[in-house]
């Protein structure tokens, strides 16, 4: 169902316009929380389609760190009537073109696992930046989307902020990765913090400068 809101809108000025859509107040960066954006069943549904086709997580820059990143990773068929359904769902709620998408991937972490304070852009002018950005330009918007809550551990920490965000069944984040400048804003790096107990699952939905692909 279409949300009243402007087409012509920037994503931010679309978000904190949303019904539902709370905005983090925070000077430093656009930061946005949407609980229920999916329900349960449709949840169990995405956690089981990780399962079916997860692989080891890769990293463009591990920094050195051969565990900086433990998760493992799905890239989900955007032809499964429901990929294509929360697709379209997260364009309408962003007002962000699905073409500007990078393919929607999910993620499983097990207990121990994490994802160590990173930012979902590409650091200019190094070697990564001229690899993944050259057709498709920087990331601009992250959307990130808990399908389940875990029995212990595996929060999202804002390291910069000091925001910690414990994940819930259905719960969307959805933040901006740029300054006002266009520039990387580094208030938003981030880490998946180690599951102590149970398995967490999440969907994560980049969007970038020009259509990807």
């Amino acid at each position: 169902m279409k949300r009243a809101v402007g087409a012509d809108m920037d994503p931010a000025t679309r978000l904190r316009s949303a019904p539902g859509t709370q905005r983090v107040p925070l000077r430093e960066l656009d930061l946005f929380i949407y609980r229920n954006f999916l329900g349960e069943a449709e949840c169990a549904l995405l956690r089981d389609l990780i399962d079916e086709r997860r692989r080891p997580s890769t990293i463009a820059d591990d920094q050195g760190d051969a565990r900086f990143r433990t998760s493992e990773t799905c890239d989900l068929d955007g032809d499964h009537p429901l990929v294509a359904a929360v697709v379209a769902k997260l364009s309408d709620l962003t007002g962000i073109p699905a073409s500007h998408g990078e393919p929607i991937q999910g993620q499983r972490y097990a207990p121990g696992q994490e994802f160590k304070p990173h930012t979902d852009t590409f650091n200019p002018g190094g070697a990564d930046y001229f690899e993944h950005c050259a057709d498709s330009g920087q990331r601009t918007w992250t959307a990130m989307l808990y399908l389940n809550q875990p029995d212990d551990g595996g929060a999202t920490r804002f390291k910069t902020i000091g925001k910690t965000v414990q994940p819930e069944t259905g719960k969307l984040l959805v933040w901006n990765n740029l300054s006002a400048n266009g520039t990387p804003n580094p208030a938003t790096l981030h880490q998946g913090m180690k599951v102590r107990k149970g398995t967490k699952y999440i969907l994560t939905q980049w969007y970038r400068e020009r259509p990807v692909g």
